[in-house]
């Protein structure tokens, strides 16, 4: 479902009504240009080694710039298993567009399967000097195949991470049917989840301090498909792959 700039504003007057707050469109990624845009977007490659390996999740891919193609104005992310090797895409607009702030939204189509675990989420751009949990980590939308019709929404901070107690797992029918909307309506004083218009967990401690609330400053947005690890496996059923991540689009609105 594709949209010029004048019909996508038209669009975010009437569907961010009523939730949260109104906002305009300030960036999007359609993905209907040939290659990826790199002026948006930065691919992370490898499996995490030497400081992160298995990203910190004891994840099984390694990460390439192949295993992605746009197609018929999607971003379709590839997870696959060659010569014992699991192999998938991540990408991310780290020092490209970051925001304080506003609705972060994506438009997409869920693999499925034992040890898919695809994601939308965003960090904290201040990762690199103070590290993870500390710079604050958004997940507007994290799906793992062994838990069917479940979408898991959470916030991870220096005060509750990992196994956060900050989390929202909600039951959606057919949710690997077709595309889904998700969103994060983020501002000052909270951050709302949805799915498909509907408000699934909203998240506003009393208490602002750092170690609770790290999100007043800028974050950036990243995509990935990942296989196994800690969330998403152990297992991996080996048989359900290649599995694809489709996204229509990547929104920001302000």
């Amino acid at each position: 479902m594709k949209f010029n700039a004048f019909f996508i504003g038209l669009i975010s007057c009437f569907v961010l009504q009523g939730q949260a707050t109104e906002r305009k469109l300030v960036w999007a990624d359609e993905f209907n240009q040939p290659k990826l845009n790199l002026d948006s977007w930065v691919f992370e490659l490898g499996d995490g080694c030497p400081n992160l390996c298995g990203w910190g999740n004891n994840e099984r891919q390694i990460y390439t710039k192949e295993n992605h193609r746009l197609q018929d104005g999607n971003l379709v992310i590839q997870a696959k298993l060659k010569n014992g090797v699991y192999t998938s895409t991540r990408i991310t607009t780290k020092d490209k567009i970051e925001y304080t702030y506003g609705r972060f939204e994506v438009r997409a189509k869920l693999p499925v399967g034992q040890g898919v675990w695809p994601a939308f989420w965003l960090l904290g751009t201040n990762i690199t000097e103070v590290r993870w949990p500390l710079c604050g980590e958004i997940d507007v939308l994290e799906y793992v195949g062994k838990e069917p019709g479940e979408i898991f929404t959470s916030l991870h901070t220096q005060a509750s991470h990992g196994e956060t107690i900050n989390t929202k797992k909600t039951k959606i029918d057919s949710i690997e049917a077709g595309f889904h909307v998700y969103a994060a309506d983020w501002d000052e004083d909270q951050i709302e989840f949805f799915v498909d218009g509907e408000s699934v967990y909203t998240f506003k401690p009393k208490n602002k301090s750092r170690a609770e609330w790290p999100f007043n400053q800028p974050f950036y947005m990243l995509l990935n498909l990942a296989i196994g690890g800690n969330f998403g496996g152990p297992e991996v059923d080996d048989r359900i792959l290649p599995q694809e991540f489709i996204i229509d689009y990547v929104r920001v609105y302000q």
